[in-house]
This record gives structure tokens, sequence and C-alpha cells, in this order.
């Protein structure tokens, strides 16, 4: 219902922005104020049908467009670029990391110590190049034909003839049996971690032509020496009374890890990857960042680096399956079985295949972070579900009783630069832990998801101070001293009565009050 105010003379006044009034009731004042306000509409409304007129049609440049064609392209080619150096970064760390870090390489190769595959080749290797040394049968024959010369009946002694190669046999599983307890004890794990801290330049040898201790390179084959284990299995031996390990000679046989013609080219393969090592990962984030900044669509360039990356890190993950197949076929034949084989590969890759995993699991949360936050239909109803949601806890929360107060109010004012600081922290968690894995990526991703729900739960906008305006009424109104009317009947409803305002115009209150007749 619209409502006014009636004068007694007749004139209606109403409560909108304008007050309607005869112009005859206009003092001179009051006529100039008007003149003066019609000359001002007058020359708006000039204006405005000037700006409305049809004007020369603007030509844009083409410079901006093709300037916007090329950041995308630039942008592009960055980001291709840095998604192709990621696997080869990769490698190149893993390599320069393996080689360099005794530690690191020591913790690579100490679990084939543990390996079941491993421990059979190995035990049967040592088992063989005893007894090639060690003529169980000969020896035999031998104890026989001097009993023989002794008085020893011919037919006792061709019985015990029969019986060298049976005794042979015994006691060459008697010797497998020995070794394989010595290879599957601490003894052996211990022994094996030593040797490899003191060989840790086996990879360097392997890749760069050189010879380390521990380690023998030659014709395409990469072997480790024997000869310390042996020498623990010689004094095993002897300890169970077995006298004959006392005739073992001083050896130390090799054990091929690797036989391939492609070592000479692997060589100078990790040649470029050990010189590129130190760079290779600041030189693609650089790229990445660079891409992100120069492309036009920031958001999506960051979801297209991102799933660049995991598709980097799946390229490297069927590189490297197609390695293991080449060098199981390249495996030495009759030396190293399939299964020995296969986990010395795996064991050695394995800190490889943790990383690129790491960096597939980051792509993919970088993509996903850029997508919902983005302006897709999808994005844009997923981020109002989950506020709304989060409003609706926090509306059970206040009905149960609990305020935010003055927190939720500063929460709210600095929303924004709370979540700068808990992404930044993020950051610095993910750079500065050792070894992340894609487990802990998903788990960091998680809790800033649940920091940032509980600064969105916490963040309240403070209660708005409703500010109410005292109406604004001429002098007739007010009577004595500004006070109401007090005859109700003055105030009726303008929306009912009849109102002529044919002769009546628009007059601002605010610039030009109305003044009494009387």
């Amino acid at each position: 219902m619209t409502l006014g105010v009636l004068r007694r003379d007749g004139a209606r006044v109403s409560d909108q922005d304008s007050t309607a009034v005869p112009e005859a009731a206009l003092s001179a004042e009051e006529r100039a104020e008007l003149e003066r306000l019609r000359a001002e509409v007058a020359s708006l409304r000039s204006q405005a049908t000037a700006a409305a007129a049809p004007s020369e049609t603007v030509v844009v440049a083409p410079t901006r467009r093709s300037r916007q064609r090329w950041r995308s392209v630039v942008a592009t080619l960055l980001i291709v670029i840095a998604c192709i150096l990621a696997p080869l970064a990769g490698v190149a760390v893993w390599s320069k990391n393996l080689i360099t870090n005794t530690d690191r390489y020591v913790t690579t190769v100490a679990p084939l110590a543990r390996d079941p595959a491993i421990q059979a080749a190995v035990a049967d290797k040592i088992t063989a190049e005893i007894f090639a040394r060690l003529d169980v049968t000969g020896i035999t024959n031998q104890a026989v034909d001097a009993l023989a010369e002794r008085g020893l009946p011919p037919l006792v002694a061709t019985q015990l003839h029969a019986l060298s190669g049976p005794l042979s046999d015994g006691v060459q599983s008697f010797v497998r049996t020995e070794v394989g307890k010595v290879v599957a004890s601490d003894a052996f794990a211990d022994a094996w971690v030593t040797a490899n801290r003191s060989a840790h330049t086996a990879l360097v040898a392997a890749l760069t032509g050189q010879t380390g201790e521990g380690i023998t390179i030659a014709n395409g084959t990469v072997s480790i020496n024997l000869g310390p284990f042996i020498e623990v299995v010689k004094q095993r031996l002897v300890d169970r009374g077995f006298d004959l390990a006392n005739r073992i000679p001083d050896i130390n046989p090799s054990f091929t890890v690797l036989q391939s013609d492609a070592i000479t080219k692997a060589q100078s393969a990790f040649s470029l990857l050990t010189a590129i090592g130190n760079w290779a990962p600041v030189v693609v984030l650089v790229l990445l960042a660079l891409g992100v900044y120069v492309a036009k669509d920031h958001r999506r360039a960051l979801m297209g680096s991102g799933l660049g990356l995991a598709a980097g890190m799946l390229a490297l993950g069927v590189g490297l399956l197609v390695l293991r197949a080449l060098y199981l076929d390249a495996r030495p034949a009759g030396v190293l079985t399939y299964e020995a084989a296969a986990a010395f590969y795996d064991t050695l890759v394995r800190f490889l295949r943790l990383g690129l995993r790491t960096v597939l699991v980051f792509g993919l949360v970088i993509a996903l972070a850029g997508f919902f936050t983005g302006r897709s239909v999808t994005a844009v109803r997923a981020r109002a579900g989950l506020k709304a949601g989060i409003a609706w806890l926090r509306g059970g929360a206040e009905r149960a009783g609990f305020r935010t107060g003055p927190v939720g109010a500063w929460v709210y004012t600095y929303k924004r630069v709370l979540r700068i600081a808990v992404l930044g922290i993020a950051a610095l968690v993910l750079v500065f832990w050792d070894q992340p894995t894609g487990k802990v990526i998903v788990v960091l991703a998680l809790c800033v998801l649940v920091v940032l729900a509980i600064i969105e739960f916490l963040g309240r906008p403070p209660s708005p101070v409703l500010e109410v305006p005292l109406p604004e009424t001429g002098p007739e109104e007010l009577g004595p001293e500004g006070a109401a009317p007090e005859n109700p009947a003055d105030v009726v409803d303008v929306s009912e009565a009849p109102a002529d305002t044919s002769n009546a115009i628009a007059v601002d209150p605010q610039r030009s009050p109305l003044k009494s007749d009387a």
C-alpha cells in the first residue's frame, strides 16, 4: 500500500523520491530552481540521444587478437616440451641419486640378499664353483685304491668304487644345503650389504665402462664377484666337520647379472642423463611455470600441465616395462634364471617406479584442482553443493548453541589470505618431505581440502547494523518544532485517493524543499 501526506489546500505530497505540487503554488525562487532542473534534464537527454545515435564502426586492430593467438601457441609449446622432458628428468635424477648417494644405492640393492630367487641363484653358483675345484668322486676312488693296496678285498673295493658316484652326489647335496643356509642367513645379508657398500661404484662401472671394486665388466657383461661369499661358505663347512672344504682353493668367481650389447649404448645415454641430472627438474618446473603464466587461460593451462605430467609418467612406466622384457631376453643363458633376473631388475628400478607414481599422482591432483576451481557446470555445481553442505552444518551448529563470534568474523575477512597460506604450507611440506610417495600426496591433498572446509565453516560474515532513516517531511506536516501531525486524518492512502497530476511537476525534495503557503 502506498501512503502519502495530503495537505489541507488539496495538494498531494507523495512519499516517493519526488513531490508533486501545482505550478501555481511555486514561489519565484522555487520556479527558478525548477527551470534549472528542466534545463539540466534536457541536457542529459540530449547527451543520451547523441550517445545512442549510430556512430562510425570501430574496427578492432588485429594486433591484440594476433598477440593472444601467439600467447596460446607459446604456452602450449612450453608445456609440451616440459611434459616430454619430465620422464627424462626422472630417469636422470634416479640415476644420479643411485650413483652419488651410497645410502640410496645400498638401500636399493640390500633387498636382493633376501630375495629367494637371488638366494637360489647365488647358492647354485657357489656350489657349482666349489665342486668344479673339489673332485669328491676322485677323492673317494683314491681312498678306496689306498685301502685295496693295504689288503682290502677286491670285492669290497669294487663295491666302494661303485658307491663313489652316489657318495659324491650326497656330498654335493650336503654342501648345497649348507650353502643355502649361509645365503639365507643374516651373515650373508650383512656381507652382501658390506660388499655393495664398498663396491658402490658398481653402477658407475656398468654405465661408464669403468671397473669398480666388487664388479667386473667385460665384453658387454656385468658380473658381481663372489669370492668373499665363498670364503664364508668354506668356513661354515669346516665348522660343520666337512674337512674337505679346506681343499677348496682361493677362488673369486663372478655372478653375471647383465649381458647385452646394449651396455655401450646405455653408457652413452647415461653420460647425457648425468650431465642434465642436476638441472633437468628445474628446467621442467620453469617451463611449466612459464607455460601457465603465458597462457591466456591460466586454469586451463594448469590442467593441461597436470595431465601432461601424468601422461609423461605413464609413458615412462611403459618404457620400463619394455626395457624389462629386453633385459630378461638378454639374460645370461644358464647363469641367471628368469626369476632371479626379474627380481634384480625390479629391485633396481623400484625407486624410479615409486618416483614416477608420485609425479603421476601429483599431476592428477593438479589437474583435478584446476578443473574443480573452473567455470564448468560440473565444477560450479560441485562447489555450490559443498558450500551448501558446509552452510547446513554451520546452521545446525548455531542452532545447537555454537557461535564463532569475533573469530568467525576475522576468518571471513581474511578468508582469501588463509586459503593462500594453506596452499603455501602444503607446497612447503611436499617440497621438504623426504622421498614423498603417491599416498603422501593424496593424504596431503585431503588435508588441504579439510582445512579449507574448516575455514569455510568458521568464516561467518559479521551481522549487519541496520540504519533506519527518519522520514523526510515538509514543515507543514511536522507542526510546531518538527513534531508529527496530531491529526491522523491528515495521513491518507494516496493509492485510493484521486490525484490530478496534469498540472503537477516532480521536484526533488533534497534539492528544492517545499515551503509553506501559509
